[in-house]
């Protein structure tokens, strides 16, 4: 169990170095490509739309093939679209540039289902440190991601192509890691066993609170991260900031993201995952108010971490949260409704991220963000008074 575990944890870092790179370059990118300015982000925006469009394909793929099978498969598809990305920019196609990063969502997809694959090979017992270990794995894009975008900035005559090929590698990598991962055999039921054991209407699941919580905590957690993360390089280079200060601050905040996922299995079990996912909202809350006292590197540096943290707690919570609320035969259903909601707030935070920093400013920006983390706290109270309710009902 800990070597398959560890080795998804690299194969999760490994996938966070092609997202912490893209987010890196992919605005700047976009910023001298796009026709106009406001269309900067679009090619992050591309990626996250992809994403949200490819959540049905990644659960039939997951329930027709399995997970090793379904995830090498989103490697191949990340690693021709990253070849494609290096081609738009080297031959500075703007749309092609942005048709590439949707094409790459199916790999986003696929990989987000990591963290869930996480529990399938730990014990009951051990589920929410198993999640909080995988996760954690994306220490190593914290590192490798804002550095990698760094070395390769200038490698070929043509700025961050070589950075889009350093991802090609990083895919053949990954597919090396999982290939070595012994996921539970996959069994190819019959349409008859498949229609017997489906499990509830899709409908029904969605419907109960927990789930609701959990997956608007998930959603709006994520949308909050990117919406500052994707603008923090485009907001830096209008403060006059150097790209090696944006790859320092990037670095530092997918730490923050993934270092805390050696222990927040730990803070889950020990003070309940509706607490903690509480923590993760003030966190972000923090984050807004150091962002909007100014605007030098250390600044952003301080609430990019913050924001960081408080996405751990929120994200590692809701996923802990969301495993109560579905059987093993309703898996791809539940997880590929919970991906596609995550994903199509992303895509709406990522183009308001583009559109917001380039004609509002940073300012604007970060006010914006207190309504989407207001209203995540409000459904964490709510929840905890429907299950104290629950609880004095049933004694």
């Amino acid at each position: 169990m800990k070597r398959n575990l560890w080795l998804l944890a690299i194969a999760q870092g490994l996938f966070l170095t092609n997202n912490v790179t893209f987010i890196a370059i992919n605005g700047l990118v976009g910023l001298s490509l796009a026709p106009l300015g406001w269309m900067a982000t679009l090619p992050v925006m591309g990626y996250v739309v992809g994403g949200a469009l490819s959540t049905g394909l990644v659960a039939k793929s997951q329930s027709l093939f399995g997970r090793k099978k379904s995830f090498q498969l989103g490697l191949l598809v990340g690693l021709l679209s990253a070849a494609v990305c290096a081609y738009a920019a080297y031959s500075r196609q703007f749309w092609l540039l942005v048709a590439a990063t949707v094409v790459a969502g199916f790999y986003n997809a696929n990989a987000q289902l990591y963290r869930f694959a996480a529990a399938e090979l730990a014990n009951s017992a051990f589920k929410e440190k198993a999640v909080s270990l995988v996760l954690a794995g994306g220490l190593i894009g914290a590192v490798l991601g804002p550095n990698l975008a760094l070395w390769t900035k200038s490698l070929l005559a043509t700025p961050f192509a070589g950075a889009y090929l350093a991802l090609v590698f990083v895919a053949l990598l990954s597919m090396l890691v999982l290939s070595f991962i012994d996921f539970p055999a996959h069994v190819v039921k019959s349409k008859a066993d498949s229609a017997k054991n489906a499990g509830r209407p899709l409908s029904e699941i969605m419907c109960q609170p927990v789930f609701i919580v959990s997956t608007m905590a998930a959603a709006l957690g994520y949308g909050v991260m990117n919406l500052l993360m994707a603008a923090t390089p485009i907001a830096m280079q209008q403060c006059g900031l150097q790209f090696s200060d944006v790859a320092f601050v990037l670095e530092w905040h997918v730490i923050g993201m993934f270092a805390p996922g050696f222990f927040t299995g730990h803070l889950i079990k020990r003070f309940g995952v509706l607490q903690i996912m509480g923590v993760g909202v003030v966190l972000n809350l923090v984050c807004i108010l150091i962002a909007l006292s100014g605007q030098d590197l250390h600044q952003f540096l301080i609430a990019l971490f913050l924001l960081g943290l408080g996405w751990n707690f929120l994200f590692t919570g809701s996923t802990t949260l969301a495993l109560d609320t579905y059987s093993p035969e309703e898996k791809d259903r539940a997880q590929g409704a919970i991906n596609f909601f995550t994903f199509a707030v992303l895509a709406l935070s990522s183009f308001a991220s583009g559109a917001l920093v380039t004609t509002r400013g940073w300012t604007l920006l970060n006010l914006g963000s207190l309504l989407p983390v207001v209203v995540t706290g409000a459904a964490l109270i709510w929840l905890a008074f429907q299950r104290r309710g629950s609880h004095n009902a049933g004694s």
